[in-house]
């Protein structure tokens, strides 16, 4: 029964990370009782809800953060063709994000280090191990 199987969506990677919080029982109770009047729809809902609101409010400070410090904002890909193409040109990339940073899966260590000379993510950086492990002097 097993082999039947099937795997509707494959997974690719996720857009989310998870992450684990320390909560009082008395606060945690508070959120147990607006999820259970409708405010929400689960704690996770809840949390989320709250940390997009104070994202929200700093928004200008972190807009002027971002932009004195020279961050793309979002998803950042390097492909093997994007890191051969600057090894090609003599280009050393300087990797500054706020989001998801991800190297493919086909770069290897040495194409890494050849072309990447500092890495700084805010958020989430997806690579192969050997590349994380050999960008590991190179990362802030």
């Amino acid at each position: 029964m097993a082999g039947n199987i099937q795997e509707l969506r494959p997974k690719v990677g996720s857009d989310t990370e998870k992450i684990t919080i320390n909560l009082g029982y008395v606060d945690l109770g508070h959120i147990d009782l607006l999820v259970q009047d409708g405010f929400y729809s689960n704690r996770t809902d809840f949390i989320r809800t709250a940390i997009r609101n104070q994202v929200e409010r700093h928004a200008d400070t972190t807009r002027q953060s971002v932009a004195r410090k020279s961050l793309d904002l979002g998803l950042r890909h390097f492909s093997r063709d994007d890191l051969e193409a600057a090894r090609a040109a003599g280009q050393r990339l300087d990797v500054r994000v706020l989001g998801l940073a991800s190297i493919a899966a086909d770069v290897s260590p040495e194409l890494a280090r050849a072309t990447i000379a500092s890495i700084s993510v805010l958020g989430a950086f997806q690579a192969s191990a050997a590349v994380k492990a050999a960008l590991a002097d190179r990362t802030r």
